[in-house]
């Protein structure tokens, strides 16, 4: 039977609330409906959209379907083979069943089957969070605390949500949008089930410093013209400490300086870069004398920034 996802069919997410859920069925109830919209599919539309609702405004309902794990629109869901192929009120699914029925199927039997005096099991939820991480927690390795809800069985073998807060161990080397498995930390599975796994997606957080590609870092390095045109040794921050760095004579701006393995690790070996950005600062009030000295390098210099503006008047004449 073909899995459908009703929290993308109604176009809320899975942690909706039953006001949230209410709201996107009847605007696009509205929208589908036969008697007032012209799209060719409205009528297909609006049952599906009726069906996602029936299940996820029932708090039970709600609770089975997402106690049947994560799967993508439209795939192939196959039970156990330890649930067999009744599910309450002698009901039997075959290959091309319709979903909604064996969800009805699955609550008719309170999430239970006698098959050779067994109880059928059910898997955990698993679940998908953001992890927001610092840069220094990404470096270094850092133990978080993700605050989610979770199912769990009643007195009556019902799953309910509850609050839970877990912590989660990041190893060095996390890096912007990696998925870490912590397993057996999702919903608990019922009937002997096993329990869901917890999927963190990392999440850094911008740095006032740093920019992050990979494992490599960017940050800009201010520097006054006469060093950039004299060279200079000066000082850059690092995620360990500052170290000293040698600014070539005649360094431009944007020029890339490379500071090897000052980047954020990586997980099994090495570390990315650090590169230094050269932005070239101009003063913006100068002493009397300082400006005499301007003055002076002015009148003494031969350098001319704008002499590819001759070479482009010449090509056009």
């Amino acid at each position: 039977m073909k899995y459908k996802d009703y929290y993308k069919i109604l176009g809320v997410e899975k942690s909706a609330s039953a006001d949230d859920i209410k709201k996107a069925y009847r605007k696009l109830a509205h929208k589908y409906h036969p008697d007032v919209s012209k799209e060719a599919d409205a009528e297909a539309q609006f049952k599906e959209v009726g069906e996602a609702y029936e299940t996820l405004k029932n708090p039970e309902k709600r609770a089975a379907y997402d106690q049947l794990g994560s799967f993508q629109p439209g795939q192939d869901f196959r039970p156990p083979p330890d649930w067999g192929g009744q599910f309450g009120a002698g009901q039997h699914f075959s290959e091309d069943a319709d979903f909604s029925d064996f969800l009805h199927g699955l609550m008719g039997g309170r999430f239970s089957q006698k098959h050779g005096g067994a109880t059928m099991p059910i898997p955990g939820e698993d679940f998908e969070v953001a992890a927001r991480i610092t840069l220094e927690q990404a470096a270094s390795g850092s133990e978080i605390e993700i605050k989610l809800s979770v199912h769990e069985p009643d007195a009556q073998g019902f799953p309910r949500r509850v609050p839970c807060s877990i912590k989660a161990r990041i190893a060095k080397g996390a890096t912007q949008g990696q998925r870490l498995r912590v397993p057996g930390k999702g919903g608990k599975g019922l009937n002997g089930g096993r329990d869901g796994d917890l999927y963190l997606k990392i999440e850094l957080a911008p740095h006032r410093l740093y920019r992050v590609q990979d494992h490599d870092l960017y940050v800009d390095l201010p520097l006054a013209p006469w060093e950039a045109v004299l060279g200079a040794t000066v000082e850059v921050p690092t995620l360990s400490g500052r170290v000293r760095l040698k600014v070539p004579p005649g360094t431009q701006a944007g020029q890339q300086l490379r500071l090897a393995h000052r980047g954020l690790p990586k997980p099994h070996k090495g570390e990315g870069d650090l590169y230094a950005i050269a932005q070239i600062v101009v003063p913006a009030k100068v002493s009397e004398r300082e400006s005499a000295l301007y003055q002076q390098l002015a009148e003494g210099s031969d350098f001319k920034p704008r002499s590819h503006f001759d070479l482009e008047v010449a090509d056009e004449h």
